[in-house]
């Protein structure tokens, strides 16, 4: 078994002052921001037993090293943001860095929880469904280069002026 990178010492997290100024932001505009992605790319895909199994449920994300969480709760058709509350019934927890690779499809969850750089707590079988759900799902890649400055200006050009920006 090759354990390169098993160490969570090698991974890459937020520096101290960068943490310092994100666990000081309040919790629900991130929220908001959160499910508008969920409801975008993950609402319509979700199985019908998943829907109902979710319906009601908090769940946080926690972002350990920025100090963030997000919290919201699944209400039949969307997800929705909530403020947070003493406990949510699902929370699961990592780095910005490992969120990052699972929304890139670089790691896989089952990895990151066996090297204990993923975590759940809560209802655990409410995370397990979930998880099965998103594997079982054929979702884009997150792909970061298509939010860096010059791209999103290139992309509203597009839009904006569609003949001018043909070759």
């Amino acid at each position: 078994m090759n354990t390169a990178g098993t160490d969570r010492t090698t991974h890459p997290s937020l520096p101290p002052p960068i943490t310092a100024v994100l666990s000081r932001l309040p919790p629900y505009p991130g929220s908001l921001l959160l499910v508008t992605g969920l409801n975008l790319v993950l609402a319509r895909q979700l199985p019908d037993d998943v829907r109902q199994r979710l319906r009601g449920q908090r769940v946080r994300i926690h972002v350990r090293d920025a100090g963030l969480r997000f919290d919201f709760v699944w209400q039949g058709r969307h997800f929705q943001a909530c403020q947070p509350h003493a406990e949510a019934h699902l929370t699961i927890s990592a780095s910005a860095h490992d969120f990052l690779r699972l929304a890139r499809r670089q790691d896989d969850p089952d990895t990151l929880f066996f090297n204990r750089r993923l975590s759940m707590e809560g209802d655990t079988e409410l995370g397990l469904l979930v998880k099965n759900a998103l594997d079982a799902m054929d979702m884009p890649v997150f792909n970061l280069d298509r939010l860096a400055p010059g791209a999103v200006l290139a992309h509203l050009r597009r839009r904006r002026c569609p003949a001018r920006s043909a070759p």
